[in-house]
């Protein structure tokens, strides 16, 4: 096989900053600083306020909002009440204010769908979206966005990204699916028969408010360990699935998805987007991705329909473990599909009813040949071509090396391995073998464009390349071991 590097390279930008609370303590330290900032005179104040705007201004596309944002999320932290005065508060919100380097790290793991709008784009040519999982201080990761375009000729240009980088709170008035809720509420064994009256005053479509006012009206005089344990968990998991909302003039690659959740404090990771045909001809995006809060991973679903507005729910069933979970881009048999890597080592193919939750499963494919024999595993979403689907994987072989390889699953019934490759399709070469994690090529996603792959791949887990394959050379070299294979038997 052929396979082509292109002239890409995505590295990381520590120039790529966004703006976060800076909370350096208890309510008693925050009223003692905001109390150190009250005895500055007026004019001082002012002063502070002309400097900082101006330091900021062209690292933050509305700073002013983002002092406003920190000073009524720490003033309530403190419980202190409102300042009078727009230039102490826009103070204040400056010291509870820090700047967060987004990919001071690493820009990598990437994955590639058609983009939502595909409207003026010349003949025979693609626009795209491309995620890619950006790891900053502290080693905590976030969903960021490329766009750019792919011409007839297969190549492939990347829009530059703007100056700014932003994220978006979660919406406040998100609505919950009571049945879904209290599926998941059993399987995380958190179910107790005193939540019955809590679940009985929330609507089939109640908000995060509507569940504390429930709590609320059905609160024991006296509270005891196993109320309080209830409570935790019912909101842990209301607050684990949750609603982000961009400004619409806000461009796509300076949109970023941060950790929001508990279950996500150290990190969003390998998300894999996948464009969704319902047998309607209906379209959405949806990405699985796991989540980390420095303990244990969480594998989590992404939707959007425009990648301004995120649904992010939790993955819920018996074999939602691990990670490296992608969706097939239709349903299969009537029924959705996922490729996953729920015990660490081989593929497995996931087959449900409902998208959030997954209790059926069959071991597909697991480590045969040297380069991948100490674990196999997806590397995202399955290609569909009239031969069968291109499922690309990596394998992890001796000195902890990943490779590329793929795949070839029977259309109708993909636990069925019709043929795989006996070498890798891309391995790291002389100028790819260092960096954060060295020796490793690895992808969430690639593209069909025509008649080639396009495979966006991350460099020893710290930049992000580009390379084509022909399918038609892919398809030939996995139907010769599929044919060998066969032989054998």
């Amino acid at each position: 096989m052929n396979v082509t590097r292109l002239p890409v390279r995505l590295a990381a930008d520590t120039t790529r900053v966004i703006a976060r609370p800076f909370v350096p303590g208890g309510p008693a330290r925050l009223r003692a600083i905001i109390e150190r900032v009250r005895a500055l005179p007026d004019a001082e104040v002012s002063s502070m306020v002309v400097a900082l705007v101006a330091d900021y201004q062209h690292r933050h596309k509305d700073i002013r909002g983002i002092f406003r944002q920190s000073y009524t999320t720490v003033s309530a932290m403190a419980s202190e009440h409102r300042e009078p005065n727009e230039d102490r508060r826009l103070l204040l919100g400056a010291y509870f204010t820090n700047e967060y380097s987004l990919e001071s790290v690493a820009l990598f793991n990437p994955s590639m769908v058609l983009h939502p709008d595909q409207s003026g784009v010349a003949p025979g040519a693609v626009r795209f979206v491309m995620s890619l999982r950006a790891c900053g201080e502290g080693h905590i990761s976030s969903i960021e966005f490329r766009t750019g375009t792919v011409d007839a000729e297969h190549r492939v240009l990347v829009d530059p990204p703007t100056r700014f980088a932003l994220t978006a709170r979660p919406v406040d008035d998100a609505l919950y699916d009571k049945e879904s809720y209290v599926r998941k509420l059993v399987e995380m064994k958190a179910y107790r028969p005193i939540a019955d009256p809590i679940l009985a005053r929330l609507a089939p479509r109640f908000t995060t408010g509507d569940l504390r006012y429930a709590i609320e009206k059905c609160r024991p005089v006296e509270e005891v360990t196993q109320w309080k344990e209830l409570v935790d968990n019912m909101l842990w998991l209301a607050h684990s699935n949750y609603e982000l909302e961009f400004s619409p003039d806000a461009a796509l690659s300076e949109r970023v998805i941060f950790p929001v959740s508990e279950n996500e404090s150290r990190g969003i990771e390998d998300a894999r987007f996948v464009r969704f045909t319902y047998p309607d001809g209906r379209a959405t995006y949806y990405a699985t991705y796991t989540a980390y809060n420095g303990f244990r991973v969480l594998p989590q679903l992404i939707e959007t329909s425009d990648f301004r507005h995120f649904k992010m729910n939790t993955l819920n069933g018996d074999y939602v473990q691990n990670k490296g979970m992608a969706l097939f881009p239709r349903k299969v048999g009537g029924q959705f599909a996922m490729a996953s890597r729920l015990d660490g080592e081989n593929i497995y193919l996931l087959k449900s009813d409902n998208i959030h939750f997954w209790n059926d499963c069959e071991l597909v494919y697991g480590p045969k040949y040297p380069w991948e024999i100490v674990q196999v595993g997806n590397c995202g979403s399955p290609i569909e071509t009239e031969e069968g689907w291109i499922l690309l994987t990596h394998g992890v072989g001796p000195m902890r090396q990943y490779w590329m390889g793929a795949l070839l699953l029977d259309l109708e019934d993909p636990s069925r391995v019709i043929g795989d490759l006996r070498e890798p399709m891309l391995r790291p070469n002389p100028a790819e073998r260092d960096g954060y994690v060295p020796n490793v090529v690895y992808s969430c996603g690639a593209l069909r464009h025509g008649e080639q792959l396009v495979v966006p791949y991350a460099v020893s887990d710290s930049h992000t390349s580009i390379a084509t394959v022909s399918v038609a050379d892919l398809l030939a070299e996995l139907r010769s071991r599929g044919r060998e294979t066969t032989a054998r038997a």
